[in-house]
C-alpha cells in the first residue's frame, strides 16, 4: 500500500490509544472522587473496556489492510515503509 494509508493507519492506532487511555483516566478519575456513582462507575468501567477490546479488533484488520492484506504476517512491518 501506499505511504499515506499507511501513516493513515498509524493515526488512527494512535488516536485509539489515546482515546481509550483518556477514557480510563476518566474512570479512575470517578472512582477516586468523593461520593463516586458506583452504577456509572461500574457502566463506564465496563465500556472503557468494550471501547478497547473493539479498537484492537478494528486495528488489527486496518493494519492487515494498510499492509496490502499479505500472505503472511511475517510481511507486516511496524515502520512505514521508505
Amino acid at each position: 500500500m501506499t505511504d499515506a494509508i499507511l501513516l493513515a493507519y498509524k493515526d488512527v492506532e494512535q488516536s485509539m490509544e489515546r482515546f481509550t487511555e483518556l477514557l480510563q483516566n476518566h474512570v479512575e478519575t470517578l472512582r477516586s472522587s468523593p461520593n463516586p456513582d458506583a452504577d456509572k462507575v461500574v457502566r463506564l468501567t465496563q465500556g472503557s473496556k468494550a471501547m478497547r477490546d473493539s479498537a484492537m479488533i478494528y486495528l488489527s484488520y486496518a493494519k492487515f489492510v494498510a499492509y496490502g492484506m499479505p500472505e503472511s504476517e511475517e510481511f507486516i512491518q511496524d515502520d512505514l515503509q521508505g
